[in-house]
């Protein structure tokens, strides 16, 4: 599929009208500003257009982008391709389709609507992949004018509204199940431009039609309705009046023109679509290679408890709270992360836990065992509440889960970057009490300085480096943010040679705030290889998990609809990785961003790269990931998307024999 260099503009979700930019939100170089299409003027001239009877692509541009592009609203109209596109079993590929009117051929403010449909995905041995289950089609909706919100479209009724001078992008998800047979898959998208619904009102009947149709059907109901003890020759006649009358209501002039056209009228059916619509080819390649269900790399992903408490109205500990958080839990897994519910106390104190319930329960094996899941939080419930029944509660807790297989999964995360010597002497306190629970038990601690008031070495770095030194044995995992390596890569070497693997001790990145423009992040408006970019790094420099703080921490509203707001002092989109369906729609589903698909895409990649390893060691993939100019480092990654293929491309090339 061709590659892409996108600019964006702005409109806001609630005002269908074109603003400029906010101010900050630009990143990565994408330098988001208006690009004139240069379209070209339309042949049809002023009069008022019936869609369906001029064909789609008169009305509207169709072209392809891939899914690292933000299509803006400006975004120019480029020429239509067929997509092609490979992927692994358990992997999911996406794409966008933008759309961009020519001329208008609605009356009510839009330039028109249009329909887009979907066929399955076939391959010549009967292999299928069903619209609906593993193929889904969402639209683009911009948040702060940055496109990000992936709006689901309802495959009862696919259709949405295009906007005059308005570029709109529908992306559009392959998911290839686990079992799928290898091959080629074939199918295409159909685009159509159809009739606005106030379009067809104004060829509604005229009142006398309309009046004589009503009593017509009215006679049909009277003669038809069963009356007590009537014979079954009073049916009879009666069945045969009412035929009589229906006979005569489909020679009315209404129905002139069904009668015509053998009851076809001006009905937008499948071969009128067929005649008129834009297509679009769509070739999927699916390799003889499944992705681990359970992935390489942990990422351990934040979701706040008290954002779904405030939003949804729910108190803690009921029915409604329960479901809440199971349903969140079970949507964010599909993205190959392993999420945690967190409290946030003074200090940075932190309550995580991987699960609602405790370790006696039915569903926390459930949980626990789930193969999607590679590391799971264990809660420590004295964080909040110091007492005897919350000690006792967590003794519990773990003399349960260190019985199990997947006690190999658990980590405790106490304190969120703490600053001073104090902070650490709580951090060593606790983790003597969890050790005379279990000695194995995997304390995780982020950080990105050393404490405040030590004098661990000369200068801020080599305090930062030493900060293992300090906090062994009492963290196991070494949690440090990418903010503080900058674009030198040669500093995570100082790092790991700190550390101490023959003692179980990990290296962990994570990012929040920064690192900022240029460097790899999620923030709102960067490219899309950027936010890919993110996972491209933590597997090259050799980090065994990654932490990301919040995913749905937007400012406190309390009803489910409320409008968005980012909070103050962040970046915007930092720490909101999806939306409350509500805000959108009726749906209580949760909606991804498009920044929360790219991180999947790079969580896939890394299992490319792993098998890429696996079959010609780590130094050559790290060699392929430069040469194929998809990630040299911080500061130079690919801005395209044609690298990205390449690099994928070779994996496929080399490995699938």
């Amino acid at each position: 599929m061709e590659s892409s260099d996108p600019s964006s503009a702005a409109v806001s979700k609630t005002q269908e009208i074109s603003v400029p930019p906010v101010e900050g939100v630009a990143g990565g170089g994408t330098s988001y500003g208006w690009v004139d299409g240069g379209l070209q003027g339309s042949h049809l001239g002023s009069s008022v257009i019936d869609p369906t009877k001029v064909h789609s692509a008169d009305l509207l541009h169709v072209w392809s982008m891939p899914s690292t592009a933000n299509v803006s609203q400006q975004e120019a109209p480029r020429p239509l391709e067929h997509v092609n596109l490979l992927a692994a079993r358990n992997e999911r590929e996406s794409f966008q389709i933008a759309l961009r009117p020519k001329v208008s051929w609605a009356s009510s403010g839009i330039a028109g609507p249009v329909q887009i449909q979907c066929t399955d995905l076939c391959s010549s041995s009967g292999g299928r992949l069903v619209v609906g289950q593993s193929i889904t089609l969402r639209r683009v909706v911009p948040i702060l004018g940055v496109p990000d919100a992936l709006v689901p479209i309802d495959p009862s009724s696919p259709q949405i509204n295009l906007l005059p001078g308005e570029t709109t992008a529908v992306w559009v998800s392959l998911n290839v199940p686990c079992g799928q047979e290898p091959g080629l898959y074939e199918g295409e998208i159909c685009i159509t431009a159809v009739r606005t619904d106030s379009d067809s009102k104004a060829d509604s009947l005229p009142k006398s039609e309309r009046y004589q149709l009503y009593k017509e059907l009215k006679t049909c109901l009277d003669i038809t309705e069963s009356r007590d003890h009537s014979s079954s020759e009073e049916m009879i006649l009666r069945l045969s009046s009412t035929s009589t009358t229906l006979r005569r209501m489909l020679v009315l002039p209404a129905f002139q023109d069904c009668h015509e056209n053998n009851g076809l009228g001006d009905m937008m059916d499948e071969d009128v679509m067929n005649n008129v619509a834009v297509r679009v080819k769509l070739s999927l390649t699916v390799w003889d290679f499944t992705l681990p269900l359970t992935p390489s790399l942990p990422a351990v992903f934040g979701i706040s408890e008290t954002v779904i408490e405030d939003r949804f109205c729910l108190e803690h500990g009921t029915k409604g709270w329960y479901d809440a958080l199971d349903h969140h839990f079970r949507w964010l897994l599909q993205y190959r992360i392993s999420p945690f519910f967190c409290r946030w106390g003074d200090s940075m104190r932190i309550l995580a836990y991987t699960c609602p319930w405790p370790a006696d329960h039915p569903k926390a094996n459930e949980y626990y065992s789930d193969p999607r899941l590679a590391a799971y939080a264990v809660p420590y419930a004295p964080i909040l509440s110091c007492t005897d029944a919350a000690k006792n509660s967590l003794r519990r807790e773990v003399e349960i889960l260190k019985t199990e297989a997947h006690w190999s999964k658990a980590y405790f995360y106490l304190w969120d970057e703490p600053l001073n010597m104090e902070q650490y002497e709580v951090i060593r306190n606790i983790s003597n009490e969890l050790r005379t629970y279990t000695p194995d038990v995997r304390i995780l601690t982020t950080y990105y300085a050393g404490p405040s008031g030590s004098e661990l070495a000369p200068s801020t770095f080599e305090a930062f480096a030493k900060v293992p030194n300090v906090l062994r044995p009492h963290t196991q995992i070494f949690c440090t943010s990418e903010w503080v390596l900058g674009t030198r890569e040669d500093l995570v070497k100082d790092i790991i040679a700190e550390l101490r693997p023959d003692l179980g001790e990990e290296w962990w990145t994570y990012v929040c705030m920064g690192p900022s423009d240029p460097q790899p992040n999620w923030h709102l408006g960067m490219r899309g290889t950027q936010h890919r970019a993110v996972m491209w790094r933590a597997w090259k420099e050799g980090g065994t998990g990654f932490l990301y703080w919040g995913t749905n921490c937007y400012e406190k509203a309390m009803i489910p609809s409320a409008e968005i707001c980012f909070r103050r002092g962040l970046p915007p989109g930092d720490g909101v990785l999806f939306y409350p369906g509500e805000v959108f729609s009726s749906s209580k589903e949760p909606v991804a961003s498009l920044r929360l698909e790219r991180i999947l895409s790079g969580m896939q990649d890394i299992e490319y790269l792993n098998l890429y390893s696996s079959k010609y060691g780590r130094e050559e993939a790290l060699a392929l990931l430069e040469k194929a100019g998809a990630y040299l480092g911080p500061d130079r990654y690919a801005h395209d998307h044609g690298p990205v293929d390449v690099m994928r491309g070779e994996v496929y090339r080399t490995c699938r024999s």
